[in-house]
C-alpha cells in the first residue's frame, strides 16, 4: 500500500530524494516469464515479466494509451547503500553522473538524439533506490533502449566532468538546505539513527559532499559495486508488444556482466531512550515542530506497515480531529502534515507543525501526544476505518491512469523485491486491518524510547522542551480505569424506533453572576447552536440535515435542558456530532458574535417591542423577585450581554456544568453500545460539588404594587400576582393545581376567569391562572418540562384590553372573582367537574414520548412519583373540604404586585391612583345582573398607593 497522499507536501517527497535530474536510465532482473491476467486486486493489469540470465529484471506492461512509452530504471541502490564512512551522497552523486554518456554514445550526442525524438529523460534518488525514468513514442523504444543500455554499461567521464558535477552536488545541497523541511529531516536523521545508514539524507553530509571532487577511484568504485544488473529493474509500460519489447531488452541487455557485491548494513540498536534536539536558524520565520517515531521494516504481507501509513491517515492527516483541532479551530498551527516514506529497514514516521507563536510549540507537542496516546488506548470506529482502507484503495487505482503513472508506481516497488505483486500483497494486508491491529501497532511503535523529537526556528532554544514529553504516562492516564460517574441517569429506553436524549443540569439563569446576567443562556446558545472543536455549526447543521436530526437547548432559573430527537438508525451519527458540541465545544469568535448578537436583538424585538403579554408576565416575575437569583431575565440584561466575553462563557462552563448537576435522561430504542458511550464521555464533565442551586425564600411582597411599562402599544396586557410557598412537591400542590385549573386553565373555555371576563363580556382573547412558570404561553397549550423552580408565584394573566379603560376594568373583575373564590370556594359541582377533568386531562401533558421524559425528569427535580401517577393519585384522594382549605392558606389579595403595558403610562397611574370609574360599555344588550355586577366592579378597589406605582419606558425594561 504506497499511500503517497500522506506526502502532503511536495516538499516532503523532494526532501527524501536526492534531485529530479533530467535524462536518467537503469535497468532490472527477470526470472520467469509469465503473464498475469487482470483480477480483482489492486493492480490488476495484465504484464510480462522475465529475469534474464545475468540476473537484470525487466517487466512489460501493455496499456491501451495510444503511442507512449515509459521506461523506468529503478536500481536498488539508496543512501542506505552507502556503508562506507566519509563517502555518503554517491548514490545521488552518480544519479547526476549517469547522464555524462558513453564513448558509443557521448553526452552531446544521445542528448540530441533524445531531444529529436521528444525523450523526456529524468531521475531521481531515494533511502532505497534510484529511478531514471523516460517517456517517449513508441517507435523510438529501440534506440532508447540501446542507448541506456550501453550507458548503463559503459558510463563514460573524464576527471573534469567528475569534479565539475561534484560542485554541482555541492550548490544542490546549499540550495536544499534553504528549506526549513530538509534541515528538519536531516536534523532528525542524524540525531535518530547512530548505526544504520538512514543516518544521512540522500544528499549525504555535507562534510563527505565537500570532499566529493577528490573521490574519483571511490566513484568508480561505487559505480562497479552497484551498476549491475541483480540491482537492477526494467519497467516498460505503454503501447508496446511485450514479448517484442522483451526481445529488444535481451539485445541490449542481456550481455551485461552480473556483479556480486552485497553492501554490509549496519543494523540499527534499540533506542534507549526518546531523543530531542534543537536548530537554530536564525532567518527561520515561525517555529517549526517535527515529532518522529521509528516505524516497521518493508514486510509486505504483514500488517505493520500498513497500520502504519492508516494510523497517519486516522489520527494526523488534514481530516483528523488534531489537524481540526490545532490548524482549523485553535489555529495554533499554520501547517500540519505527516510524511511515512516507505524504507527497506525501519525508518522515521513523521508529524511537521509550523506555530507563528513560540509558546504554541509546547502545545502542538502536548496534542500531538494526545493523539498517539489515544491510538494506542482506543479502539478506531470500524465504519471509519473500513471508509479510510476503501478510499485510499480507490484513490492508489484512480491513480493508475496513463502508462507513466502505472509504470512510476511499479518502479517505486519494483525496488524491494522486484515484484509488482508486493502491491496487491500490501494492499491485501491492509485490507485485513482491524481496529484492534491499529491500536496493537499503535502501542508496539509509539513508544517513548523510539522517539526523535526537532524544534527549528530562530530562537536560540524552544520554550517548554526542558523535559520530554511522557507518552507512557498520557496512555496511563487514559487507561485508568474511570471513576464512577456522580451525574444520574433516568433510563427510559424502550422499543421506539425514535430515540429522545435530554442532558438536564440543574443550573441556569439564577446562577448568573452578578454583572454577567445572560450568561448561562448565552453558554447553552454557544453550545447548541454553535460549533465543536472539530466541526463548525454550519457543517453540523450540514450533517444533521440528512439525519433529520434536532438538538436544542431551554433556559430556566434552575433548569438548563440539552434536548435531541433522532431515529435510531441514525443514532451514532447524531450523537457524534452533538456530544462534540456539548463536550467538546469550539467556543469560536464568529459564533460568540453571533448568538451574542441574537440574544440582545431578541430581547429588544421580540420581547420588548413585539411581544407585550410576554413581556408583562417577565416584568411581574423580575419585580416580585427583585434582588433575588429569579431577578434577572432568563436571557439576561442588555447591558450585561453587551460586556459579556467569550472567557465568561467559559468560566460558567467549566464551573456549572458539572457531573453533580447533571441527569441523562434517555428514552426510545438507544443501543447499548451508544449508551455506553454516552456514559463514557459524560463522565470526563468535572465532578462539581453542588447537586443543585442554592435559592433563597422569595423576597415578601407587603402591600399593593403596580408597574406600569410605556411603549408604543394599542392594547393594555395585565399581569399580577404574588409569591407562594406551594412548589409541585408540596401536599397541598394538586389541590392548589386543581384550583388553578378551575379558576383559570391555560388557553381553557371551561375556566371561570375565561367565562367571566372573554365569554360574557367579550373583553379579549383570554384569562388565565398559574401556580408554576408558564412562558411562551401565547405559542402553546401545554406547559413544557424542564421549567422546575424551587419557588413559584400565583399569577393572573389577562390578554391584552382594548384600552387602559378596559385594562382597568379586567383587572378589577379579575380581583373581584379572585376575592369571591378565597371566600367562597368552590362549589360540591364546580369541584367534581375540575377533577373529573384533570384525571382524564393529565396523561395529555405527557402525550408524547420527549414529554414523558421531561416530565419524568422533573420527578426527580421534585422528587415525586412520575407526573400522572402522583397528580392522579392525589386527585382522587382530594375532597372539596380539602380544596376550600388549600385556597384560603394560599390565596390572599392583600399583598399584590400588578404589571400593565400600554402606550400611554401617565394615564394608567392616574387612573390607579384616583380609583377612576372604569366603565364597561357593551355594543350590545346584557343581561340586567351583569350590569349591575359592573357598576360594581367599575369601582372596586385596587388600593394601590400612589408611591408604589412606577411609571418606565419600555427601554430600561431588562436594560
Amino acid at each position: 500500500m504506497k499511500f503517497k497522499l500522506l506526502a502532503t507536501s511536495l516538499a516532503v517527497s523532494l526532501a527524501l530524494t536526492g534531485c529530479v535530474t533530467q535524462q536518467s536510465e537503469n535497468t532490472q532482473t527477470a526470472q520467469q516469464q509469465q503473464t498475469t491476467k487482470a483480477d480483482e486486486r489492486v493492480f490488476s493489469q495484465e504484464y510480462l515479466i522475465e529475469e534474464l540470465d545475468n540476473g537484470l529484471r525487466v517487466m512489460v506492461v501493455k496499456t491501451d494509451y495510444p503511442d507512449v512509452v515509459s521506461l523506468q530504471i529503478p536500481v536498488s541502490v539508496g543512501s542506505r547503500n552507502e556503508v562506507k564512512e566519509g563517502k555518503t551522497g554517491f548514490a545521488h552523486f552518480f544519479e547526476h553522473m549517469m547522464f555524462k554518456g558513453s564513448k558509443k554514445f557521448p553526452q552531446d550526442e544521445y542528448t540530441a538524439v533524445f531531444k529529436n525524438a521528444g525523450v523526456d529523460n529524468r531521475a531521481y534518488t531515494t533511502n532505497d533506490y534510484t529511478n531514471y525514468h523516460l517517456n517517449f513514442s513508441k517507435q523510438h523504444l529501440d534506440k532508447v533502449l540501446e542507448i541506456e543500455a550501453d550507458i548503463f554499461q559503459n558510463l563514460t567521464y573524464t576527471e573534469e566532468q567528475f569534479r565539475t558535477e561534484a560542485l554541482t552536488v555541492k550548490g544542490e545541497y546549499l540550495k536544499n538546505n534553504a528549506s526549513p523541511i530538509r534541515k528538519l529531516l536531516s536534523a532528525v536523521r542524524e540525531e535518530a539513527f547512530d548505526k544504520h545508514t538512514y543516518k544521512h539524507t540522500t544528499m549525504g553530509f555535507f562534510e563527505d559532499i565537500e570532499a566529493m571532487p577528490d573521490q574519483m577511484e571511490y566513484g568508480k568504485e561505487f559505480f562497479d559495486k552497484f551498476y549491475k544488473p541483480e540491482y537492477v529493474s526494467l519497467v516498460i509500460v505503454g503501447d508496446v508488444d511485450p514479448k517484442a519489447t522483451m526481445a529488444m531488452v535481451k539485445k541490449h541487455w542481456g550481455g551485461w556482466e552480473k556483479g556480486d557485491y552485497v553492501a554490509d548494513i549496519k543494523a540499527e540498536p534499540k533506542q534507549q531512550a526518546p531523543k530531542y534536539i534543537h536548530e537554530q536558524n536564525e532567518a527561520l520565520p515561525g517555529h517549526w515542530l517535527l515529532v518522529s517515531y521509528k516505524g516497521a521494516p518493508w514486510e509486505p504481507a504483514k500488517k505493520d506497515r500498513a497500520a502504519l501509513d492508516l494510523i497517519s491517515q486516522l489520527y494526523f492527516s488534514n481530516n483528523s480531529d488534531l489537524y481540526q483541532e490545532l490548524v482549523v479551530d485553535k489555529q495554533i498551527a499554520s501547517q500540519m502534515f505527516t510524511y511515512n516514506p516507505e524504507t527497506k529497514d525501519p525508518g522515521l514516521l513523521h508529524v511537521f507543525v509550523k506555530v507563528e507563536n513560540e509558546e504554541d510549540l509546547a502545545k502542538a507537542r502536548d496534542a500531538i501526544n494526545r493523539t498517539y496516546a489515544k491510538a494506542r488506548t482506543e479502539l478506531v470506529d470500524e465504519q471509519k476505518l473500513s471508509d479510510l482502507k476503501s478510499n485510499l484503495k480507490y484513490s492508489f487505482i484512480n491513480g493508475l491512469d496513463s502508462s507513466q503513472a502505472i509504470a512510476s508506481t511499479l518502479a517505486s516497488y519494483m525496488h524491494f523485491e522486484r515484484d509488482p505483486e508486493v502491491i496487491n500483497q500490501l494492499y491485501k494486508s491492509a485490507d485485513n486491518i482491524t481496529a484492534q491491529d491499529i491500536k496493537a501497532v499503535a502501542n508496539k511503535y509509539f513508544v517513548d524510547d523510539s522517539r526523535t523529537t526537532v524544534t527549528m526556528s530562530a530562537l536560540d532554544k524552544a520554550p517548554g522542551f526542558e523535559q520530554e514529553a511522557n507518552l507512557s504516562a498520557a496512555v496511563a492516564k487514559l487507561e485508568q480505569a474511570p471513576e464512577a460517574p456522580v451525574f444520574k441517569v433516568l433510563d427510559k429506553t424502550n422499543s421506539s424506533p425514535l430515540i429522545d436524549v435530554n442532558f438536564l443540569f440543574n443550573t441556569g439563569a439564577a446562577a448568573d453572576p452578578q454583572g454577567k446576567k445572560g450568561v448561562a443562556a448565552l453558554t447553552a446558545a454557544m453550545l447548541a447552536q454553535g460549533g465543536s472543536q472539530s466541526t463548525s455549526y454550519k457543517e453540523i447543521q450540514k450533517a444533521l440535515y440528512p439525519l433529520a436530526g434536532s438538538f436544542g437547548y431551554q433556559i430556566d432559573k434552575e433548569m438548563l435542558s440539552f434536548q435531541g430527537r433522532i431515529h435510531k438508525d441514525n443514532a451514532e451519527t447524531w450523537y457524534a456530532l452533538v456530544s462534540d458540541q456539548l463536550l467538546n465545544p469550539g467556543f469560536r469568535d464568529d459564533d460568540f458574535k453571533r448568538l451574542k448578537k441574537e440574544m440582545i436583538d431578541g430581547i429588544k424585538s421580540s420581547l420588548k417591542a413585539s411581544n407585550d403579554e410576554e413581556l408583562g408576565k417577565e416584568v411581574l416575575y423580575s419585580t416580585l423577585y427583585k434582588g433575588h437569583p429569579y431577578e434577572s431575565y432568563n436571557y439576561g440584561d442588555i447591558s450585561d450581554l453587551e460586556a459579556l466575553t467569550l472567557d465568561d462563557v467559559k468560566a460558567f462552563y467549566n464551573s456549572e456544568l458539572t457531573q453533580s448537576k447533571l441527569t441523562l435522561g434517555l428514552i426510545g430504542a438507544v443501543p447499548n453500545a451508544l449508551k455506553a458511550n454516552i456514559m463514557s464521555d459524560l463522565a470526563t464533565l468535572p465532578k462539581g460539588e453542588q447537586s443543585r442551586l442554592s435559592i433563597p425564600d422569595a423576597p415578601v411582597l407587603k402591600g399593593h404594587h403596580a408597574t406600569i411599562v410605556e411603549k408604543s402599544a394599542q392594547s393594555t396586557a395585565v399581569s399580577f400576582g404574588f409569591p407562594i410557598d406551594t412548589i409541585r412537591s408540596s401536599e397541598d400542590w394538586t389541590a392548589l393545581w386543581l384550583v388553578r385549573s378551575y379558576f383559570g386553565e391555560h388557553r381553557s373555555s371551561n375556566s371561570y376567569l375565561y367565562e367571566r371576563i372573554r365569554q360574557t363580556r367579550g373583553m379579549n382573547y383570554g384569562d388565565y391562572a398559574y401556580i408554576e412558570y408558564f412562558p411562551r404561553g401565547m405559542f402553546q397549550t401545554k406547559p413544557d418540562a424542564n421549567l422546575g423552580r424551587s419557588e413559584q408565584i400565583f399569577q393572573i394573566w389577562l390578554r391584552p384590553l382594548r384600552s387602559n379603560n378596559d385594562a382597568h376594568f379586567a383587572t378589577r373583575t379579575a380581583l373581584f372573582e379572585l376575592d369571591k373564590l378565597i371566600k367562597n370556594g368552590l362549589t360540591e359541582k364546580d369541584f367534581e367537574a375540575t377533577r373529573n377533568f384533570l384525571i382524564n386531562y393529565v396523561p395529555q401533558l405527557v402525550a408524547s414520548q420527549n414529554r414523558q421524559l421531561g416530565y419524568a425528569l422533573d420527578s426527580e427535580f421534585y422528587n415525586t412519583e412520575s407526573f400522572v401517577k402522583y397528580v392522579t393519585s392525589k386527585l382522587e384522594k382530594l375532597t372539596l373540604a380539602d380544596v376550600n382549605r388549600v385556597i384560603k392558606d394560599n390565596l390572599q389579595t392583600e399583598n399584590v404586585q400588578y404589571v400593565f403595558i400600554t402606550g400611554d403610562g401617565e394615564d394608567m397611574k392616574k387612573r390607579l391612583v384616583s380609583e377612576q370609574t372604569s366603565p364597561m360599555v357593551y355594543n350590545t344588550e346584557k343581561p340586567a345582573a351583569l350590569v349591575a355586577e359592573d357598576k360594581v366592579i367599575a369601582d372596586y378597589k385596587l388600593a394601590i398607593p400612589a408611591n408604589n406605582i412606577e411609571v418606565m419606558a419600555v427601554e430600561k425594561v431588562f436594560q
